[in-house]
């Protein structure tokens, strides 16, 4: 790695580090859903839907934004005589604008703008993994970083036993002293980083765990309850969610979503 370029790396990351610590975030997004279908009515103050069909009923709720995902409150309830296979996985979303008419896939115009609900068991799944990458990505960081150290500590060295004008030598001096603090700085925001994700995977495996609504065999009379995370679609004004047992039932929840975006001022230390 050349010596110009390195110094320019952690420059560049000294300065980054500076703009974020002194800065906050100048706008929030949330995301807001309220039912708009079915028996609604107004329950430890929220409203909450609930429609059935053929004798499986669908008790619903919105409980909040997680992350990537938009979540509902869901209960499935079995009337029928028989028992029924309940699947988070069957709950699907259709993106609707604000005549209600439906929206295209931005990636492919031609198709309906169409999601299902995230499967706990393929999601769990996939912590593993995921973890094992982030740790991967801190090693190369690692190695990455020594050899930034080195190269900076050769340039340090060599340029310090050279003779210079006292200009050149405080343009020297302030030059390597920033490379100094840019790669302290880059490992803190690689350990800040790892740190954040792995966090964010347990919270992840505790939320498929123990949180979401699981596939079940429901016996009549019964029924299931848990949360349904279904994808975040921020352009559209509803959300037609329908929940489909074939060849028993397929009912329709129709909720109104709004984007609430906040300002706040900048903050400086």
């Amino acid at each position: 790695m050349k010596l110009h370029t390195t110094l320019s790396t952690l420059f560049t990351a000294g300065l980054l580090a500076g703009t974020l610590s002194s800065c906050a975030p100048t706008f929030t997004t949330a995301y807001q859903l309220e039912p708009v279908s079915g028996d609604v009515a107004m329950i430890d103050g929220r409203p909450v839907t609930k429609a059935e069909q053929n004798g499986i009923g669908v008790v619903a709720s919105f409980e909040r934004e997680d992350l990537e995902f938009v979540t509902l409150d869901i209960e499935v309830k079995n009337r029928t005589d028989h028992p029924i296979e309940v699947n988070p996985a069957d709950f699907r979303l259709t993106a609707l604008g604000a005549a209600q008419d439906t929206l295209t896939d931005p990636n492919n115009p031609g198709i309906i703008l169409l999601r299902a609900a995230a499967d706990p068991t393929y999601e769990a799944g996939r912590i593993g993994l995921k973890r094992k990458l982030e740790e991967k990505r801190l090693k190369k960081a690692k190695v990455l970083n020594t050899i930034l150290m080195v190269a900076l500590v050769a340039s340090d060295v060599s340029s310090s036993s050279k003779s210079r004008t006292y200009r050149e030598y405080i343009g020297n001096r302030t030059a390597h002293g920033l490379g100094y603090q840019g790669l302290a700085v880059k490992r803190a925001i690689d350990y800040s980083t790892f740190a954040d994700r792995m966090q964010r995977y347990d919270y992840e495996e505790y939320r498929w765990r123990e949180l979401a609504l699981k596939a079940n065999t429901v016996a009549p009379g019964e029924s299931v309850r848990g949360f349904v995370y279904l994808p975040k679609v921020a352009g559209a004004h509803y959300l037609a969610v329908n929940y489909t047992i074939p060849e028993q039932a397929s009912i329709p929840l129709l909720f109104k979503q709004e984007l609430i975006r906040e300002k706040k001022g900048r903050q400086r230390r």
